[in-house]
């Protein structure tokens, strides 16, 4: 007869996730894990497997998790120069602590020899890339943003410029500057 698992998955996927993200992959040891997460070590081989493989599981439940923010943040914009820019203050201002964002901390972190990883952070900011091409072709195509650039290398240029404040925020805590980088950045909307 099999014992019921003590504790919630969810919840401690979270504190996994959690711990990745502030300490990245190599800092964390199996031992933090255990600590954090409360649960045995064995709960955490049996249900999640290697620190490997809860790691990609933390990154899923991240990329979930923020897709449905960043979705839920811009559903009701009117305008699409203004989902855009509530996109790079979401990132910039929302931020708590050191952390800027699990995906990118992982891109920098792991993607250059961890193929598996490299597809996760490819995967998302495609996603990011996408999104952001929808935002460009509506805001062209009623008139709010200039169509003098290809909507597609607008997107990359913008999905770029994403990534790098998400890895600045790790580094300043000075509004200001994020401010004043996303509206120079932004500038590139304008007719």
């Amino acid at each position: 007869m099999s014992r019921n698992r003590e504790f919630e998955v969810n919840d401690v996927l979270n504190k996994a996730m959690d711990l990745f993200w502030f300490q990245g992959y190599e800092k964390t040891s199996m031992s933090n894990l255990v600590e954090t997460m409360g649960v045995h070590r064995k709960s955490i081989y049996n249900t999640f497997g290697d620190k490997h493989s809860l790691y990609m599981k933390a990154i899923e439940r991240y990329d979930q998790a923020i897709g449905a923010e960043t979705r839920s943040l811009i559903k009701n914009t009117a305008s699409a120069k203004q989902a855009i820019r509530q996109l790079f203050e979401f990132s910039a201002m929302a931020e708590a602590g050191p952390k800027g964002c699990l995906t990118v901390n992982s891109a920098v972190e792991l993607a250059q020899h961890d193929s598996e990883v490299a597809i996760k952070v490819n995967e998302s900011f495609a996603s990011g890339e996408k999104l952001l091409l929808e935002l460009v072709t509506l805001g062209q195509n009623t008139g709010e943003i200039a169509d003098h650039h290809n909507a597609e290398s607008l997107a990359y240029y913008l999905n770029n410029a994403w990534i790098g404040m998400r890895v600045l925020v790790k580094t300043t805590d000075d509004k200001e500057k994020l401010k004043g980088i996303i509206d120079t950045t932004l500038a590139i909307l304008e007719r």
